[in-house]
């Protein structure tokens, strides 16, 4: 009999978080495609917004590792003239700690360079989700490497 209860009242528990992940990853689907959004509508506090005060952005370039100022200061101009960039998402996976306070996802995205690969980690600040790193990564088809390597080599 013990053994059943404990069953059942494990059963609930597991139930209980599945239904809360069921809950946090739409949640977050819709704030990482509002971020997005923001850039496409160069809304510059909708966007820096939803980064944490110590986030990260690495670009596509290998100098681009940026803070969240010096990422805001650099974009700021280009949000004050009303283009900034549009990223449209074709695809992404989101996963959870146990806790439900760490998600890292992926994603491929639609932009002005092609497909792109991006990663996130976000977390839980103060009851709010946050970005906490960025990386956004060009793709190159395996077949064309050696082309890149020697357009890449030669600069």
């Amino acid at each position: 009999m013990k053994n059943l209860i404990f069953l059942f009242v494990l059963s609930f528990c597991l139930a209980c978080q599945n239904k809360k992940e069921d809950q946090i990853i739409p949640h977050l689907n819709q704030k990482i495609d509002a971020w997005h959004n923001a850039a496409a509508n160069a809304n510059y506090d909708g966007y820096f917004n939803f980064i944490a005060d110590q986030g990260i952005f690495i670009g596509t370039d290998v100098s681009e590792r940026w803070s969240k100022k010096d990422f805001s200061d650099f974009s700021k101009p280009y949000f004050d003239k009303g283009k900034a960039w549009s990223f449209t998402t074709k695809e992404r996976t989101i996963r959870l700690n146990d806790k439900k306070t760490i998600a890292w996802f992926d994603e491929i995205l639609d932009t002005w360079m092609g497909d792109c690969r991006s990663t996130g980690v976000l977390s839980v600040h103060k009851g709010e989700w946050q970005l906490e790193h960025y990386q956004l990564s060009v793709t190159i088809d395996n077949e064309l490497m050696p082309q890149f390597l020697e357009i890449t080599n030669a600069e």
